[in-house]
């Protein structure tokens, strides 16, 4: 009961944003009653908590599988940026933003676990393509992370970059395609050129 309520709880705020969906809302998608998911949950502040640290710990799993498909370095981030977006349902309600406006306390903790996670990978990720010499070889790469992590989270602030502004697919693809090309050697850039075009 307790999975099944985690899971409709996620789905309903990724579609609709964790500050508009209720309770009540998800009591009735439930076919069940608000006293029966106060059993599980004390308050929709620790429903949310729950959902955002589950979701994490999933998305996780699957771009570790990702990194041990093999895939060359550039191929590899535009792989996991896919993964990442259909399991955020293409981010069409903004819930980093909402996470951050509206609880503050789980988005702190879920921001941290995120530097940690894409320390570990995006650094994996340069490390390797600049012994492929994919990337180029005089890069600083805890900067490079730190700069790709800090971007990430800038295009999600639907202040600076509404949804109306392409949508957020096509802002990801952007802000992917500018990170790569300052990093990317001369044989890098052919297989980022190459890459962009299987993404069209």
């Amino acid at each position: 009961m307790k999975e099944a309520l985690l899971e409709k709880a996620t789905d309903l705020f990724l579609t609709h944003g964790f500050k508009t969906v209720t309770m009540d809302q998800l009591a009735s998608e439930m076919g069940m009653s608000k006293k029966t998911i106060y059993t599980f949950f004390k308050n929709k502040g620790e429903l949310v908590d729950a959902c955002t640290n589950q979701l994490f710990d999933f998305i996780s799993c699957g771009v570790d599988h990702i990194c041990t498909l093999g895939k060359n370095p550039i191929e590899e981030i535009y792989e996991i940026k896919r993964y990442v977006m259909v399991h955020l349902k293409d981010e069409r309600s903004s819930p980093q933003y909402q996470l951050q406006k509206y609880y503050p306390k789980t988005f702190k903790v879920l921001q941290q676990r995120q530097f940690s996670m894409m320390q570990d990978c995006i650094l994996k990720n340069l490390q390797k393509g600049i012994s492929q010499g994919i990337y180029r070889e005089n890069l600083d790469p805890d900067f490079i992370v730190r700069m790709y992590f800090s971007g990430v989270n800038a295009i999600k602030n639907v202040d600076l970059f509404p949804a109306s502004l392409n949508g957020m697919i096509k802002i990801m693809d952007q802000y992917l395609e500018y990170h790569l090309r300052g990093i990317v050697s001369a044989k890098g850039l052919s297989i980022l050129n190459e890459t962009i075009l299987d993404n069209k």
